[in-house]
């Protein structure tokens, strides 16, 4: 069985610096880690594979360094890795995103099943994985909850929907976006970093994919357009009111109806 897992990198702390003119995050400087929700793809991967057997391979999109979360993959179990990386995929919003990861899975060739976690920290979406099996003309299972059982020919899942949980058995090849805590991500391996120090990373640029229109990647392929990005104000004012409870009921209600809450 051929898994793919889709990771990325995200900072790694919320003091995160904007570009002014672009409205995305400066990346290059920060600590940064694998996306949290991530890891319980991994997770689950490493799970399947251990009863049906086959490989795994992890994509990620992001600047060079971007590869340690790919090195990071390694030492947990994953099998190979390919970053696709290239200036002109800078500032892409969801559209542009799972369009360019599509286009590289194409190129990887091919897969029964693709893993991804349910968002990312730094963007908290949840459509790249949903909108990359819409390119990629395949069927897909949000909000995963647990695999149920895993056939020859499809997957049976536990899904999350807003009113009820329901049971969804879905054709190979397909996508699935797992929630958290689907598995109890394991820790990377010492013993794996030694054995794939010297692994390689792919690399894929738009000129290796098969569409290479540059309109249709970066801040040319976004049709959303970040307006304004700021962090939130700290307001750490108070005061301290004494009196008897009427009183401060009373002064209560005045403050309310003077902040318009009422």
């Amino acid at each position: 069985m051929d898994i793919l897992v889709c990771i990325k990198q995200v900072p790694g702390t919320s003091k995160v610096e904007i570009d002014p003119v672009t409205g995305v995050l400066k990346r290059n400087g920060v600590n940064s880690k694998m996306n949290p929700y991530d890891l319980f793809a991994l997770e689950t991967a490493l799970r399947i594979r251990a009863k049906k057997g086959g490989s795994i391979k992890v994509i990620s999109m992001g600047p060079p360094q971007a590869s340690d979360v790919i090195k990071e993959a390694y030492m947990m179990g994953a099998d190979e890795g390919t970053l696709l990386t290239d200036r002109k995929f800078g500032g892409a919003d969801v559209l542009a995103t799972s369009y360019t990861i599509s286009q590289g899975i194409r190129k990887m060739g091919h897969v029964d099943l693709i893993l991804c976690g349910k968002q990312t920290t730094d963007g908290d979406t949840a459509q790249v994985g949903p909108e990359m099996a819409e390119n990629l003309g395949i069927p897909h299972v949000a909000n995963v909850l647990s695999i149920e059982e895993v056939k020859n020919k499809s997957i049976v899942v536990k899904m999350d929907m807003p009113n009820t949980v329901e049971i969804a058995d879905v054709k190979f090849p397909c996508l699935l976006t797992v929630d958290k805590d689907i598995y109890q991500p394991r820790l990377p391996s010492y013993k794996k970093k030694l054995e794939t120090k010297d692994r390689k990373v792919d690399t894929l640029s738009l000129k290796d994919l098969e569409d290479k229109d540059e309109n249709h990647y970066g801040l040319n392929g976004s049709p959303t357009q970040v307006e304004k990005i700021f962090p939130p104000s700290v307001n750490t004012d108070k005061e301290k009111w004494e009196g008897t409870g009427d009183e401060l009921a009373d002064r209560l209600d005045k403050k309310l109806k003077e902040l318009k809450f009422v």
